[in-house]
């Protein structure tokens, strides 16, 4: 099952603007027999990171998704080319809240972001629904927002 399947790519821009809150792309299709598609699913999604050594913890939060319903048949040997724009909203942690407030709070807030190893990196991932596919096929590729 699912042999000769969709392979999914992503493309998207190394960066993108936190201010815009709007990552723009596309997503190429292939494929080496006929397939269904019913649907694509388009995250962004943040993985925050704290901790150092065995106290890391990674948490996944998505910050926005595009989702495209319209069911279409992509035949043996085609490539399909779907453009996308999702739109996604940023999260802050308390630490990232108490250094926006500046002065004695927003020096805590950088020695708290510090102290906690506070990290984020942030992925946009498309996931296609293939009507025949045991294992439905992704891309995820990793993005810097600035």
């Amino acid at each position: 099952m699912g042999i000769g399947g969709v392979k999914v790519e992503l493309q998207v821009p190394a960066e993108a603007s936190k201010a815009d809150g709007t990552i723009a792309g596309k997503i190429i299709l292939t494929t080496k027999s006929d397939q269904e598609v019913k649907d694509i699913e388009v995250k962004v999604i943040e993985e925050y990171t704290t901790g150092r050594g065995d106290d890391k913890e990674t948490k996944e939060y998505t910050l926005g998704v595009a989702k495209f319903s319209e069911a279409f048949t992509i035949k043996e040997g085609e490539t399909k080319e779907i453009p996308f724009s999702v739109s996604f909203a940023m999260l802050k942690s308390n630490n990232d809240e108490l250094k926006e407030k500046g002065g004695a709070l927003g020096a805590l807030g950088k020695v708290g972001a510090f102290a906690d190893n506070e990290k984020s990196k942030y992925f946009v991932e498309a996931d296609v629904d293939v009507k025949s596919a045991a294992l439905d096929p992704s891309d995820k590729k990793q993005i810097k927002l600035v």
